[in-house]
């Protein structure tokens, strides 16, 4: 069996997706060592996993792109922050290789020095990639402000007419950033900031059409696998059995970015509506707003136990919680605050899977009237959830690693069972 390091950016919402990949491998024989967050440390070390953190360094670097005024500067925000972790994270992941000597590494898309580390390292490697992967194609819009996929001879001219625009402006800020990390590691230079997502010899992306646009251009690297949904283990309250009303939950980013005003706009929205609202703020204050009597509101629970009872998720557009309550069919209102959450946004719109609000335009009013049309799609949901069903999870994500990465011969893939060494073995 092999040995597999993990290294991710310091996101839960990128961890907590490849932790059941991880559980996957580790039940399949192989042995896990992973680098991430240090507070997640001891609840890898439980699973059984060789966990140590990534340098404090990278983690000390918080995303701030919530405080710029517009989406250009949240844009430029952003970029500083990856290319600050890239300068720590490229030396975090090569001292974790010579340390673990892994016979494969998976890195996290926001890891930018990581992936630049990991081409260099030699060996075998793929990237994960935890939200709508900003790969350019003819067949979908330029990504980044959530445009609806084009129809016709005039869509087709729109998205032509707006790539270099939207993409120019991207790649302005971005590849000069990207090719000085690559440079420090003496890579090559990249002509398109979407090439660093293709040097991959497999990209894992953890979605899956209906919810991702069809297109006919995929590189033969990228496997979509679907959400692989997963949250710390955790007992339900005791309050929540005593719940009769349906529920709608309300969910906030694990990473800050100002978008507690949905929860509060929410529980205002809905205080007279026959539902119960369950709200959660990881990254924020539940003892800052008021809770009406159909309302509970924590830091954290499980999502899980919320969603098997919920006719409609609140979500701000990340694709960790969108995607959660979408695989069990729960519709989503979708309230996008920046990031890739437009993207997200318009995907389950565009899926029919429920609703958006962008967060300019959030108002009570407007929030009840797009949760009453979110209950209408549940069909929607439902397609949704068969897709990501259907795209194999975990078992799929741990099949593409052993036979693409590892040269294993497939026996049953997505089944979960292990895989057999292939031809290299003489047989």
């Amino acid at each position: 069996m092999a040995h597999v390091l993990a290294y991710t950016s310091p996101a839960r919402g990128h961890l907590f997706p490849l932790a059941s990949i991880l559980d996957e491998l580790q039940q399949r024989g192989h042995h896990v060592a992973v680098r991430t967050l240090a507070a997640e440390i001891p609840l890898l070390t439980a699973r059984g996993f060789d966990a140590a953190p990534i340098s404090d360094r990278v983690e000390a670097l918080v995303q701030e792109d919530w405080r710029a005024g517009n989406p250009r500067a949240a844009l430029a925000a952003a970029v500083r922050g990856f290319c600050a972790r890239a300068e720590h994270d490229a030396a975090d992941l090569r001292v974790a290789i010579a340390a673990e000597r892994p016979d494969v590494v998976l890195v996290d898309v926001n890891s930018w020095g990581a992936l630049a580390a990991a081409e260099t390292w030699g060996g075998p490697w793929a990237m994960f990639c935890p939200y709508p992967i900003p790969l350019r194609s003819r067949d979908v819009p330029p990504f980044g402000p959530g445009l609806p996929p084009a129809h016709g001879p005039l869509g087709r001219l729109r998205d032509r007419l707006l790539r270099p625009l939207v993409m120019g402006q991207l790649e302005k800020t971005m590849r000069p950033a990207i090719n000085s990390v690559r440079a420090s590691l003496a890579l090559p230079w990249l002509d398109r900031v979407d090439e660093m997502f293709r040097r991959p010899p497999l990209a894992i992306y953890l979605s899956a059409e209906p919810f991702e646009y069809p297109r006919g251009d995929w590189p033969d690297s990228v496997v979509m696998v679907g959400p692989c949904a997963w949250e710390p283990p955790a007992d339900p309250p005791a309050w929540l059995a005593g719940i009769e009303a349906p529920i709608v939950l309300i969910t906030t980013s694990s990473e800050f970015q100002d978008d507690g005003r949905l929860v509060a706009t929410a529980l205002q929205a809905l205080a007279d509506e026959p539902v119960h609202v369950v709200a959660t703020l990881p990254a924020g204050d539940p003892s800052a707003y008021p809770v009406p009597d159909n309302a509970h509101v924590e830091r954290f629970m499980p999502h899980g136990p919320v969603l098997d009872r919920a006719v409609c998720a609140v979500t701000h557009g990340g694709m960790g919680a969108t995607q959660k309550a979408l695989a069990r069919g729960v519709p989503v209102c979708a309230v996008p605050f920046g990031r890739d959450q437009l993207e997200v946004a318009r995907r389950v719109v565009v899926a029919h899977a429920g609703t958006r609000l962008p967060a300019a335009r959030l108002r009570p009013d407007r929030l009840r009237a797009k949760v009453r049309e979110a209950m209408t799609c549940t069909d929607g949901a439902r397609r949704v959830a068969a897709g990501f069903a259907s795209a194999g999870g975990a078992a799929a994500a741990a099949d593409a690693i052993e036979t693409r990465l590892l040269g294993f011969r497939a026996t049953g893939a997505g089944t979960g069972t292990a895989l057999t060494i292939g031809d290299n073995t003489g047989e």
